[in-house]
């Protein structure tokens, strides 16, 4: 029913390798090595007034006779996370090659390298002329002042190298000098010749000076030869990215992630405690599933409290730290395989129903264990990969693919629960047990499929829609509806004798036709109280359950019908 533990070893090892070995946080640093694509995301983030984006381009390889060739880089702005509006009206056709007077989907500007001058030309749509382009940080007022204020005022000849940087080094734009900037001003483009290539460089900062240039930016690398397959360019080059929010390096629309995630830890928490406290004082049959769930919880509880230092340290040091990502990770892991298996044995009611698994539900577990691993192996590569990198959609496909995978498969031993009841309720005697029961297991599919579908693709559409400042609430949603989803399920399979789903036994495919069911004498001591009796138990060994009125009396119509005929 579980993998092995060679693969399990193999999985934890693949997953530390990742781990330790990925480029993470807010400062992004990206090597692309012969590639062929024709555009390249860099980078997405929501940006408040006072953020500043920093961008370093260095070692472009530009091969003998290429010097022609346009390359360059977009810089748009948007309000929510939906599809590029530029991209997806130049899938034939580079972007750059594109009059920039023709763009009129909203702010965006090009930053086109001129191989042959070494220079980069800037060219600004008419939605985005005040945008504020520096040549680094440095130049950048806001930062520029805040060095200046650490300056001795005692000592002349730093306060004259100090005006003298000032002269020499005034803003590129600024609120008088933005339109001025898409017009009359270029980068520097650094190249050196290393035979038989030669490898160029440069770099710009953006500074979000106001509340109106605030928005979800977007930066893509864009390729022009590779729009041309008969004429394919291998692309080389580094990559180094900065994003702040004055000083904090989480993206707009994530600032309020590490609280959301904490408080979300606590509240599970403090709902698994109840659980084991309920456990514990029930007095009514506990079964294994029911402190499986409660390791569930207490999982969901330790991956959402890593989870929240993980953005902690994101958010303060624009990285996080291995140690607390690896402890996310591991707990993540376990918590999605251990969410899935508590509910196929629900579905297949292990423990409620039938203490043995037929060989189909043996196999539903092989399939879905492995998937669910290889799903949140995926959902990690992700989150540890940059934007950038090739295999970056590859394993996002992989991951929407395999999870909803698991998703279907968990519900066919619902299904077939449900088809087994709807059979049984008119042949097997206790129709009025098995229909209650059909009740709870519909009810049962009903919140796995809403489930599934508000955390998959309700979830995913509030991301795409809301504002950039409000992506988080995708994540509070997500959140919630497992919390919904997880109380639910507990209190309808709660310990309590009149639960309909263990109320007797006998809802097996095996346990049928092995089962008699005698109702006991009626005194003071055993009204209500009903013996079944298992012929492939050993003589004498019975079980005693509570039964409520209908079900006795449903029992005693049943047996004295059976006198008649005789």
């Amino acid at each position: 029913m579980v993998p092995p533990a060679g693969l399990c070893g193999r999985w934890v090892s693949l997953l530390l390798v990742l781990c330790v070995g990925s480029a993470v946080g807010r400062r992004h640093h990206l090597e692309v090595r012969d590639d062929l694509r024709r555009y390249i995301p860099l980078s997405t983030f929501g940006f408040y007034s006072g953020g500043i984006l920093d961008v370093k381009v260095t070692d472009f390889r530009v091969e003998p006779g290429s010097e022609n060739y346009i390359f360059g880089l977009s810089l748009d702005k948007t309000l929510s996370d939906a599809m590029n509006p530029y991209l997806d009206t130049h899938q034939d056709i580079c972007i750059l090659r594109d009059p920039i007077g023709n763009l009129r989907s909203g702010p965006i500007v090009f930053f086109v390298m001129d191989l042959k001058h070494e220079v980069v030309h800037l060219n600004c749509s008419s939605e985005w002329q005040n945008v504020h382009i520096y040549r680094d940080q440095k130049q950048i007022p806001a930062l520029r002042s805040k060095r200046q204020s650490f300056a001795k005022v005692s000592d002349s000849k730093s306060m004259y190298m100090q005006r003298k940087r000032r002269d020499i080094a005034s803003p590129v734009a600024g609120e008088s000098a933005g339109a001025s900037v898409c017009r009359n001003f270029n980068l520097s483009l650094s190249c050196e010749k290393r035979d038989p290539f030669k490898y160029c460089s440069f770099n710009f900062a953006v500074w979000v000076a106001s509340k109106a240039e605030e928005g979800l930016y977007n930066l893509y690398f864009h390729s022009c030869p590779n729009y041309d397959l008969s004429n394919l360019y291998p692309l080389q080059f580094d990559v180094t990215i900065e994003e702040n929010n004055s000083g904090n390096y989480l993206s707009a629309g994530e600032m309020p992630l590490p609280a959301l995630y904490f408080m979300m830890s606590l509240l599970f928490f403090l709902s698994g405690l109840f659980w084991v406290f309920i456990l514990r004082k029930s007095k009514h049959p506990v079964f294994k599933i029911h402190y499986l769930m409660a390791v569930l919880v207490f999982l969901k509880s330790l991956s959402l409290m890593f989870h929240a230092i993980n953005y902690h340290f994101i958010e303060t040091q624009g990285e996080h730290v291995e140690a607390w990502a690896i402890l996310y990770y591991v707990t993540h892991l376990l918590k999605g395989a251990v969410l899935f298996i508590t509910i196929v044995l629900i579905g297949t009611g292990w423990t409620f129903i039938k203490h043995i698994l037929a060989d189909k539900d043996k196999k539903l577990f092989m399939i879905v264990i492995p998937l669910q691993v290889l799903a949140n192996v995926a959902e990690i590569i992700i989150a540890e990969s940059e934007e950038g990198d090739k295999e970056h959609s590859t394993w996002r496909d992989i991951f929407i693919l395999v999870d909803l995978l698991c998703c279907g498969a968990i519900l066919f031993p619902v299904v077939w629960s449900i088809r087994h009841l709807q059979e049984a309720a008119g042949t097997d005697g206790k129709a009025a047990i098995n229909l209650r029961k059909l009740k709870l297991f519909r009810q049962f599919y009903i919140m796995i499929v809403c489930y599934i579908y508000f955390t998959r693709i309700i979830v995913y559409l509030l991301k795409i829609t809301v504002a950039f400042q409000y992506a988080w609430l995708d994540e509070m949603f997500k959140e919630m509806a497992t919390y919904v989803f997880f109380v639910l399920t507990g209190y309808k399979f709660r310990p309590v004798s009149q639960n309909p789903y263990f109320s007797m036994h006998g809802g097996g495919d095996d346990d049928d036709d092995d089962e008699e069911v005698e109702v006991l004498t009626q005194t003071g001591l055993t009204e209500g109280i009903s013996k079944v009796t298992n012929r492939s138990q050993l003589p004498g060994s019975t079980m005693v359950h509570e039964s409520n009125e209908d079900e006795r009396e449903n029992l005693i119509s049943k047996r004295e019908s059976s006198h008649e005929y005789d």
